[in-house]
């Protein structure tokens, strides 16, 4: 969500867009305003603790964080609407859109009811929060087809107010590269088979299954490299779990855990990649499997939301239902002993993900701004 913010507001600023992203202050000393690129700045909001704080202790900061953002717009200069990204800042959106009397555009990434899961929402508060927040937005992102599906069939959400905009992906950066070049700037032998995992280490996301994809292939040599850190309440917990898996499976010297890496420093581990495999459970989009495609490696990922969209099976990549190990091994098979499929379907997957750019995104976002300007305002349903 935070490369989905920061690339979408950097391309509306060039599109002629001024962004203002405001978040909460994690850190003592932090400037009040950073200025990003000319029309895009981030201001740090004081609530709770100046120290980072977990995902599911936010929620009681919503107030303190909506007070000091409203103190921030009052007598200053008006915006033309709010667009908040994530539940949270749904919570703050839509309080400042009554404050302020501005349009609410809301993004919410990934869903409690979709999830379903979702432990830090035991009492429904995130799920009742979603859908107060859905009934009075003004328009409601939906990054992919299917999560617009969700919003209606879950949420109830009025389909005219449900605008499809798929994020975009930055091919000056990602982009087909060097193999070779790509693993001796990470660390990997040039020759072997690797896999790679990219996100966040908790249950939904499945690296469990990508270590047990490791277990199932026939090439004793394979490695799979797992970048990305724990989230969420149970996210430590997974990530001692993972590991006592590798442990279990006696996989210790063929797996390699990487600790989130900056942005663009991933280009070298899709690079490096034979295919990235993506077994999430749900996904509103998949922004990974996108940049693996951009780079032209071959995705084996969950026939999950998006990531219908984004794969095209046997031609950009390979689609798996349910959650077996042997499936997603049986697909890893087919692109380790064919390079020459391997080859094609990883440029067939760079031309694809061509078609998703974020300066698309930003003029579509920018006619859709203009257009609730004009509108009058959703009242709450």
């Amino acid at each position: 969500m935070n490369v989905y913010v920061r690339e979408l507001c950097g391309a509306l600023a060039r599109a002629g867009v001024d962004c203002d992203v405001y978040t909460r202050t994690w850190q003592a000393g932090l400037p009040a305003v950073i200025p990003v690129e000319p029309g895009f700045r981030v201001h740090h909001i004081d609530a709770g603790p100046h120290a980072p704080v977990a995902v599911d202790d936010l929620y009681g900061l919503v107030d303190e964080f909506t007070a000091g953002v409203h103190r921030q717009l009052e007598g200053a200069w008006r915006p033309d609407l709010i667009h908040a990204n994530y539940w949270l800042s749904g919570m703050s959106g839509h309080v400042l859109k009554h404050q302020l009397e501005l349009p609410l555009v809301s993004t919410f990434h990934t869903l409690a009811r979709v999830k379903a899961e979702d432990p830090a929402d035991h009492h429904g508060q995130r799920a009742r929060a979603e859908a107060e927040i859905i009934g009075c937005s003004d328009a409601i992102l939906a990054l992919s087809h299917d999560e617009s599906v969700q919003l209606e069939r879950l949420y109830h959400a009025v389909p005219e107010r449900i605008e499809i905009v798929p994020p975009g992906v930055d091919h000056r950066l990602f982009s087909p590269g060097d193999k070779t070049a790509a693993r001796a700037a990470i660390g990997l032998e040039p020759d072997g088979a690797v896999l790679l995992f990219v996100g966040r280490i908790q249950p939904l996301k499945g690296a469990d299954v990508a270590v047990r994809t490791l277990a199932a292939l026939p090439d004793r040599a394979a490695t799979l490299v797992v970048v990305g850190g724990p989230s969420g309440p149970d996210g430590v917990a997974e990530l001692e779990r993972v590991h006592s898996l590798v442990d279990d499976l006696g996989l210790d010297d063929r797996v390699r855990f990487v600790a989130p890496r900056p942005h663009d420093e991933l280009t070298s581990y899709y690079r490096a990649a034979d295919l990235c495999l993506v077994p999430s459970r749900s996904e509103s989009f998949g922004l990974v499997a996108l940049e693996a495609a951009a780079c032209g490696t071959p995705v084996v990922a969950a026939d999950v939301g998006g990531l219908a969209t984004l794969v095209v099976p046997g031609v950009t990549g390979f689609l798996v239902q349910g959650r077996d190990p042997a499936s997603y091994a049986a697909c890893a098979v087919r692109l380790l002993e064919d390079p020459e499929l391997a080859s094609l379907i990883g440029l067939q997957a760079a031309a694809l993900a061509r078609r998703y750019r974020w300066s698309i995104t930003a003029g579509r976002l920018r006619r859709l701004y203009a257009d609730l300007a004009a509108r009058q305002l959703v009242e709450c349903s």
